[in-house]
């Protein structure tokens, strides 16, 4: 595994994970309202936000992208998405379908990316312009919805769930656009596995 500044921003990432879902199971302590909770889990969240931008900034900027790191950064986004999504479902400030649509597709295209790279097509389901609008709907949505207020005259709790419905359906619309591409590439591996077989 190779060590570098833009690896361990994504490890740091990934140790932010807990504690933007933990801190609202922390013991009381007179001070820690779920106001004051919120508040906390938006920043921690905008903080692991920052450092998905930054660390691959770094590594093509120093050139130090690798095999891992590539792994690992998408994993920690996954990741971060899925706790935040799972703790706002538990406070109910997101309804379970659409989060269960969100970190399905997620495991759904993950699963497909993994398999096309495996009979060389990856760049088939490289990362397209919706699925990028839709990522940035939901990480503007999500820290909105942790600190479910008004801020600076803007109620979060309102463009937070506007801007997660549109981040579902962007991720229904990416998920078929994906599988659009991928599904000739997908005939004719399993139609040469099938003439492999026969013989």
């Amino acid at each position: 595994m190779p060590i570098n500044i833009p690896i361990l921003l994504t490890w740091l990432r990934v140790a932010l994970i807990p504690l933007v879902v933990g801190v609202f199971y922390l013991p009381d302590l007179g001070f820690s309202t779920l106001q004051v909770m919120g508040i906390a889990s938006t920043i921690i969240f905008i903080v692991a936000a920052v450092t998905d931008w930054f660390d691959g900034f770094l590594a093509r900027r120093w050139n130090q992208t690798s095999a891992f790191g590539a792994f690992l950064d998408p994993v920690a986004d996954k990741l971060m998405v899925a706790g935040a999504l799972l703790v706002l479902v538990h406070l109910g400030r997101v309804d379970p379908i659409i989060a269960f649509v969100i970190i399905g597709r997620e495991i759904a295209i993950s699963a497909l990316r993994e398999w096309m790279a495996q009979i060389g097509a990856s760049k088939s389901v490289a990362v397209s312009s919706i699925g990028k609008i839709k990522t940035t709907a939901q990480m503007v949505a999500i820290p909105m919805l942790l600190y479910y207020g008004v801020l600076l005259g803007i109620d979060t709790r309102f463009w937070g769930q506007v801007l997660l419905y549109i981040a579902a359906v962007l991720t229904v619309w990416s998920m078929f656009y994906y599988l659009r591409k991928a599904w000739p590439l997908i005939k004719e591996s399993t139609a040469a596995s099938g003439e492999n077989n026969k013989q």
